[in-house]
């Protein structure tokens, strides 16, 4: 009775764990050069596909009307607020802990991005890498839930 019960408490802490590595919840963008928070991103996951929409905006900076003007696919002239920035993202056949093969546009530049994710320190931290040829640049965006 005890082994069962000890099995059956490790796989529930198991499985919660591994939910935690999952790119899905919401999560705080910060500025890699600034350090400044700039939005809340809910990164969601349908039929295997995943795809993150601005939530909020947080840098005072930014006003909460903005447009992607520079944008030059769908998203042109669209509100940045409740903008999908990440599109067609799918966990990895090679490495379970990545999540790839999508994009990513940066609404202030309106450049797309092949991007790459990655849930570390528990899925406390997610590694956004974005892609331009063989050059890249990360961003560790921060979970709030």
């Amino acid at each position: 009775m005890i082994k069962t019960t000890l099995a059956a408490s490790l796989l529930v802490f198991a499985g919660q764990a591994l939910a935690q590595m999952s790119p899905v919840g919401l999560w705080k963008t910060v500025d890699d050069d600034t350090k400044k928070e700039k939005s809340l991103v809910r990164i969601k996951e349908t039929n295997g596909v995943y795809s993150g929409t601005i939530e909020k905006l947080l840098d005072p900076a930014t006003k909460q009307d903005a447009v992607c003007d520079k944008c030059t696919d769908d998203r042109k002239d669209k509100p940045v607020l409740g903008m999908t920035i990440l599109r067609n993202l799918k966990q990895s056949a090679d490495d379970k802990a990545l999540y790839e093969g999508g994009e990513i546009v940066d609404p202030n530049n309106g450049k797309t991005y092949r991007t790459r994710l990655k849930p570390v320190e528990d899925g406390k931290k997610l590694e956004m890498r974005g892609y331009i040829g063989p050059f890249y640049r990360t961003q560790v965006w921060l979970r709030v839930e």
